[in-house]
């Protein structure tokens, strides 16, 4: 009994033998690392350049010498030194609002007339530009005359008629009721002045004691007629718009300046002001005006420019190109290629010599020619890499996700 016992012991020991050889168990006895062994060797795999790992999460990179040189890396200086912004804009060429008029008349009647004939045609200032026929015009000018006659004629007989009568009629001398046929043809005067009948017509109505038949209507300054509402015998009433006048003489540029440039716009900032049909001519202005409302399409501000036209090269409606330079000052800059835009963070990298760089976020300020102002996170004669910047982002990266 007890051999037999001895015999299944011993199968189930060679049984046990087996299944250890072929590493289905793992008995602890046998295993000769101590605990933690593993973390700390984790640990030891730990980058450590410069001591630490940097305060942004990344990981400080070495590249030696030969390897930068292949990769292509350059680098800068933060400094401190004039900063200059270019805003670059566009613009269209338009009327001088101070330099338009518009003719029309206050009395009803017909264009008999026309002068001015054609849309564009130019003007000097006191020019005929139509002949205008009005009823009530002709009979505000006859009762004109008729007054002047009595004034001058049969004033006196008048005026001793009407006392003669209301005295013998009623009683009384008469005098207080005495025609004034001087106030009647102010009034009259007064009427034709209102209508906008010139002095110099005024007076040649009086001269020749003749109503004029048609109202000259002339050119209150000298220019160009941009619109023609009006032809050969339409009928017109009090206000219609019958011309438009433009003095092209001078013209305004209008260009938009996106809202986030606009603190750095001002009235008399120069700029220059370029036309693709004329690439050899370059006109300089300066900004005589910010106008005070926002665009709610393009988010922009409008500003505006005064050019001289005297030999009418300029026409409105033209597109220009504008370059408005701005002085920023003296800024700690670098270049705008050192800087990796993560989004919510800005990251340079800064060279700790020996071939190691330092990963540093920063914070921006102001943009122009090519460089950009550092606020915060660097100083005065710190390098930083301008070049291949990327590359040495990608290897950092790298090695501290294999690491």
């Amino acid at each position: 009994m007890k051999k037999n016992i001895l015999i299944v012991l011993f199968i189930l020991f060679l049984g046990l033998l087996f299944l250890f050889s072929r590493g289905g168990l793992a008995p602890t006895f046998l295993s000769a690392a101590p605990q933690g062994s593993a973390e700390k060797e984790e640990i030891k795999k730990e980058p450590d350049v410069s001591g630490n790992v940097n305060g942004n999460g990344l990981p400080a990179v070495e590249i030696p010498p030969e390897k930068q040189q292949l990769l292509g890396v350059r680098k800068a200086e933060a400094s401190v030194r004039p900063l200059q912004k270019v805003i670059r804009t566009v613009g269209i060429v338009s009327l001088d609002e101070t330099k338009l008029a518009t003719v029309n008349t206050k009395v009803e009647g017909w264009i008999e007339k026309l002068y001015a004939d054609y849309q564009g045609k130019y003007v000097k200032k006191g020019e005929k530009l139509a002949e205008v026929y009005s009823p009530e015009l002709y009979a505000t000018q006859l009762e004109f005359v008729n007054l002047l006659n009595w004034k001058t004629e049969k004033a006196h007989r008048f005026q001793r008629n009407v006392e003669f009568n209301w005295g013998d009629r009623y009683g009384t001398t008469g005098r207080i009721l005495t025609f004034d046929i001087e106030a009647l043809f102010q009034v009259a005067r007064q009427k034709l002045q209102l209508w906008e009948i010139t002095e110099e017509q005024i007076q040649q109505i009086e001269e020749k004691r003749t109503p004029m038949k048609h109202l000259t209507l002339h050119s209150p300054i000298t220019g160009y007629i941009i619109q023609k509402q009006v032809v050969e015998g339409t009928r017109i009433q009090p206000g219609d718009k019958l011309f438009d006048i433009a003095d092209l003489s001078t013209l305004w540029v209008i260009a938009d300046i996106y809202s986030y440039e606009m603190p750095l716009v001002r009235v008399g900032q120069t700029a220059k002001i370029r036309l693709s049909h004329l690439p050899s001519r370059e006109f300089v202005s300066k900004i005589d005006y910010v106008y005070p409302t926002l665009s709610g399409e393009t988010r922009t501000v409008r500003v505006r420019f005064t050019l001289p036209n005297p030999d009418g090269s300029l026409k409105p409606q033209m597109f220009t190109d504008i370059e408005i330079k701005v002085d920023l000052g003296k800024r700690l800059v670098i270049p705008e290629d050192a800087v990796i835009d993560a989004g919510t963070r800005k990251i340079i990298y800064l060279d700790k010599g020996d071939g190691y760089f330092e990963p540093r976020e920063v914070v921006l300020g102001l943009r122009g020619d090519g460089l950009v102002e550092v606020i915060k996170g660097l100083k005065s004669g710190d390098r930083v890499v301008s070049a291949a910047n990327f590359l040495i982002d990608s290897e950092a990266k790298l090695k501290g996700i294999t690491q």
